[in-house]
């Protein structure tokens, strides 16, 4: 109903009837504009907390034990994010920075094949360079941070549960793990699988699941290479290979499978997915986004994604709420002047001595003299790293739906001077600490029209942000407050709705992994809240740390506007700042829908 009172309806909670009948709630969320992703109407309402369930949505008589005053406030269940990789950080760090101080209270890891597990003692350092080159994590960070200590895909998840968390993960099996297993040097030099090795591989995907997997994922994209420049063991690996793991993952009646593709051949890519969800009986996705290589391609893969709905196949598009780019800055992976000589001399020195040399005119003019005088531009980072004319100031707060008019190329042309020596400024700015924005996919026409599109489509939930990976290269843990932020109140052009988008971030993408707990503010779900303010919500610019394992370094990102972040119904965040508790544990699987 669209009114509870605690004491007296018996719709406000079946299971918990100490609640309906007057205990005192742990915790009341009093006054705020509810939007319970369902994607109904805002409305005032109260939202009672017995334990770690909600109880009550409405009008709350009773007083909680603990009040949070809502006034004004959007309260929404917490944000769901489907593709992390935290499989590392989440060994060594109670926080899964930068997800959880975005809202979000539940990530996935274990994405595009890449992880920890299974693993033989021997194989530490080849797990350790598959993360590493596919997701831009340092190498020594990994080596030092990862405490190892399990086998078994099993052993792995054991050792996540010991460590509490500020917010609850789900881990997927890695295909590229499970290969080298399996096939030792054969699967990580991309050798057709035997097929008993794909039946052996099948077993230990049932027995995955059986331990608390929540899915099976895998990667097929040229892109995914080692830290020595390999490509990815599951790149090649046969139709008969993921469809013998998907029957692995199907006879447990749960699971779901991900994948990440070039899609070069659209039609037998896709083919091979509709194979794994038809044998299995379990629901796929795969990452979905806008070329520049073929700018129209994204629809025919809604299309597919239409087709295969039609003949009862449950596939899903995970979409980006962005553009999927890079960040460039002298204290990034990459930056315009990494293959110039003359810089090179100095690209290992401190960030301050750094600048200090850069900023001297005779430092300067060598440069450019070694830039000018290099006749092979490829030798000099040529491509994307100086590719000007979709390369942006990303600004703080940052802007990332920039105005082709504002490209490095174009305000170069307008002050009549070179692009290099304009981004050369660029880079000293802020003491070397800014950054330039490289859009590269879904952001062919210099806006974000194709993301919009997909987003909106039947079968496709956000995701794609990446948490915990590209830690010197991109920062879009922040992508659900993009949603809210850029989606639905900041952007010059056609907006979503804030019901839409919460529905989206929330039930849609629990739904879609099979966390059915949660995702909703209704009784019986589970207490993960974020109560914001809408009209404040902002991003600030992302900012380099030096806080990993071994002083690695990475990317975090600041949102001003989550006033309280609740796990669990306990606050884990508080205007940003950590409240000192520890609620989130590991998933094991997936979760049942409330009952009664």
């Amino acid at each position: 109903s669209p009114t509870c009172t605690a004491s007296t309806s018996p719709h406000c909670s079946p299971r918990l009837g100490d609640a309906v009948s007057g205990a005192r709630p742990d915790l009341v969320i009093r006054g705020g504009t509810v939007v319970d992703g369902t994607g109904a109407a805002a409305r005032r309402a109260d939202v009672a907390i017995v334990g770690d369930r909600i109880v009550a949505v409405g009008d709350v008589d009773l007083t909680g034990r603990r009040e949070i005053a809502a006034d004004g406030a959007l309260v929404t269940p917490g944000w769901v994010d489907v593709h992390t990789h935290y499989d590392g950080q989440a060994t060594w760090d109670q926080r899964l920075a930068p997800s959880s101080v975005h809202g979000v209270t539940t990530v996935v890891m274990g994405n595009c094949g890449v992880g920890f597990a299974p693993v033989h003692d021997s194989d530490h350092q080849r797990l350790i360079e598959l993360m590493e080159g596919v997701e831009d994590i340092p190498g020594a960070a990994l080596h030092e941070g990862l405490p190892w200590g399990w086998n078994s895909f099993g052993e792995y998840l054991d050792a996540l549960d010991a460590i509490p968390h500020d917010i609850d993960l789900a881990a997927q099996l890695p295909h590229g793990a499970l290969r080298l297993f399996v096939m030792g040097d054969r699967g990580a030099a991309g050798e057709s699988a035997t097929p008993d090795e794909i039946e052996q591989m099948g077993l230990l995907a049932g027995e995955a699941i059986r331990a608390g997997a929540l899915g099976f994922t895998t990667s097929r994209t040229l892109n995914h290479r080692t830290s020595r420049g390999d490509p990815t063991p599951t790149l090649r690996a046969s139709r008969d290979e993921l469809v013998g793991i998907a029957i692995g993952v199907g006879r447990e009646g749960t699971g779901v499978l991900q994948l990440v593709s070039d899609f070069i051949d659209v039609e037998d890519e896709f083919a091979t997915l509709r194979a794994m969800v038809a044998a299995s009986g379990r629901p796929a996705s795969f990452s979905l986004v806008q070329s520049p290589r073929d700018p129209g391609g994204y629809r025919r893969m809604l299309d597919l994604l239409d087709e295969a709905h039609a003949d009862g196949l449950e596939i899903r598009g995970q979409v980006a709420t962005r553009a999927v780019g890079l960040l460039l800055g002298l204290q990034a992976t990459l930056n315009p002047l990494m293959a110039n000589p003359v810089y090179r001399e100095i690209a290992d020195l401190p960030l301050g001595e750094r600048v200090s040399a850069m900023r001297d005119e005779g430092f300067r003019a060598r440069v450019f003299a070694a830039d000018a005088g290099q006749r092979d531009r490829s030798k000099l980072g040529g491509g994307v790293v100086r590719a000007f004319e979709n390369m942006f100031v990303l600004g703080d707060p940052p802007n990332y739906e920039p105005d082709p008019a504002t490209s490095i190329a174009a305000q170069a042309r307008r002050a009549g001077r070179d692009p290099l020596d304009f981004v050369y400024d660029v880079l000293l700015a802020d003491d070397g600490r800014s950054f330039l924005y490289l859009p590269a996919l879904n952001y062919v026409d210099g806006r974000l029209d194709s993301v919009r599109e997909m987003l909106v489509h039947p079968l496709t939930v956000p995701g794609l942000s990446d948490g915990g990976a590209h830690v010197g290269t991109i920062c879009d843990g922040s992508f659900p407050t993009t949603l809210l932020t850029h989606w639905c109140r900041d952007r010059h052009g056609e907006r979503l709705t804030v019901p839409f988008v919460v529905q989206a971030q929330c039930r849609d993408t629990a739904r879609a992994l099979g966390l059915l707990d949660r995702g909703v503010l209704a009784p019986g779900y589970k207490a993960d809240i974020n109560v914001i303010d809408f009209d404040n919500l902002r991003l600030s610019a992302p900012e380099m740390h030096f806080d990993l394992p071994a002083g690695g370094r990475r990317l975090l990102q600041r949102a001003d506007g989550y006033l309280h972040t609740v796990v669990s119904g306990i606050p884990v965040y508080e205007s940003g700042r950590a409240t000192g508790e520890l609620p989130g544990r590991l998933v094991r699987g997936a979760q049942r829908p409330p009952t009664g």
